[in-house]
């Protein structure tokens, strides 16, 4: 599928009419009367109006991913890697917390899962590099499976963020659960024991 100007047109419409009506009340038609397009250009980049949430969930997570690239010191440890790939998914759920809870009610409605597994496959990729650099470098322990590990760290980091933002949790300091979700990781990855 090529991604241009329409697609991203449609899929900004598609945030907007959405988050006004909800899944459920939201039309094609509101959608494309929105983006400025006509009807048969939505079905070419998508065969109906929930196969529009993974590509807002995507864009959610590129967004993410970049800004954690972004972030991102070469010369910094694991553990500095860690801490600022936390903080920047903090950051990113506080921006887009509504769309993020409608992304998870519309990707069950859509029975999309392999999609989010494909739409977090660079993600993983990239956390899986950084922690591999660290397992050859000694910095964590050489007991630890990678690639399983690198899902489980970046489920913890954003179920995390999304339990502290869309719950009642808000209230409180965000540091405190940051803290907390960096202390379980460190000893994750430094004292496993088997």
């Amino acid at each position: 599928m090529k991604v241009d100007n329409k697609y991203e047109l449609i899929v900004d419409a598609s945030i907007k009419i959405m988050k006004e009506k909800g899944f459920e009340k939201a039309s094609v038609s509101q959608i494309v009367k929105e983006a400025g397009v006509a009807q048969g250009t939505f079905y070419l980049y998508f065969d109906s109006k929930s196969a529009v949430v993974p590509a807002i969930a995507k864009r959610i997570l590129n967004t993410l991913l970049a800004k954690i690239k972004e972030s991102h010191l070469l010369s910094g440890s694991i553990f500095e890697t860690i801490e600022m790939v936390i903080d920047v998914t903090f950051e990113v759920t506080k921006e887009y917390n509504e769309l993020i809870l409608f992304c998870y009610a519309g990707m069950a409605y859509y029975h999309s899962f392999d999609i989010w597994e494909e739409i977090y496959q660079p993600y993983y990729d990239w956390l899986e590099e950084q922690l591999n650099s660290a397992k050859e470098s000694g910095m964590i322990t050489p007991k630890v499976e990678i690639a399983p590990l690198t899902r489980m760290l970046i489920n913890l980091i954003e179920t995390s963020a999304e339990a502290y933002y869309l719950s009642n949790q808000a209230k409180k300091e965000s540091a405190i659960t940051k803290t907390q979700v960096m202390t379980f990781i460190k000893s994750t990855l430094t004292d496993y024991h088997s």
